[in-house]
């Protein structure tokens, strides 16, 4: 594991500083150097001692909360067990699947999700942003059926993956939806 580029920390710093994000998303890694200032990281991926596990999770849920009051936004920890949060409230999402590590870029089309949902829903940032979440762990899950029903490998994976985004209706997402209020 290596710390953060003091670069990448220093302008992460400096746009915190200067913009009001309406969510901030980052892996568990990424979100204690928000926190502290340090951290450490492999590439983009959270140091596996950072891990949220079931006997970690009711701590990480209060630090999202604190991370989320003290930056005055909407939290997304993603991961194994995702975890939205403001400072009130927040959702634990078990949905996704470990395919979805293997395809660069899952977590920009993550971003562009949520971008998307809490523009179309400017006065319910939280929810929108769970439910973006939840719409991508839920697509990975379909799209990994797929894969295997197909005899397919990662690149399938990927194409299936961009099509259960788009195909993604209110019924089958909420029949998949594995979320839980804290």
């Amino acid at each position: 594991m290596r710390e953060h580029p003091p670069f990448r920390t220093e302008t992460t710093f400096n746009l915190l500083e200067d913009i009001a994000f309406t969510v901030i998303k980052g892996n568990i890694s990424e979100m204690k150097t928000i926190h502290s200032g340090s951290g450490t990281t492999k590439g983009v991926d959270a140091d596996i001692s950072d891990a949220v596990t079931e006997e970690t999770l009711e701590a990480t849920v209060a630090f999202a909360k604190r991370l989320a009051d003290r930056n005055e936004t909407v939290i997304a920890i993603t991961g194994a067990i995702d975890i939205v949060a403001d400072r009130d409230k927040a959702y634990i999402i078990r949905n996704g699947h470990p395919q979805m590590a293997k395809v660069s870029g899952t977590g920009c089309m993550l971003s562009a999700l949520i971008a998307a949902y809490c523009g179309a829903n400017s006065e319910q940032l939280l929810d929108a942003t769970a439910a973006a979440v939840c719409l991508m762990g839920v697509s990975g899950e379909l799209a990994y059926e797929r894969m295997i029903r197909n005899g397919a490998g990662t690149s399938s994976y990927r194409s299936y993956l961009i099509d259960e985004i788009s195909k993604m209706s209110a019924k089958k997402l909420e029949g998949g939806a594995k979320i839980e209020n804290r």
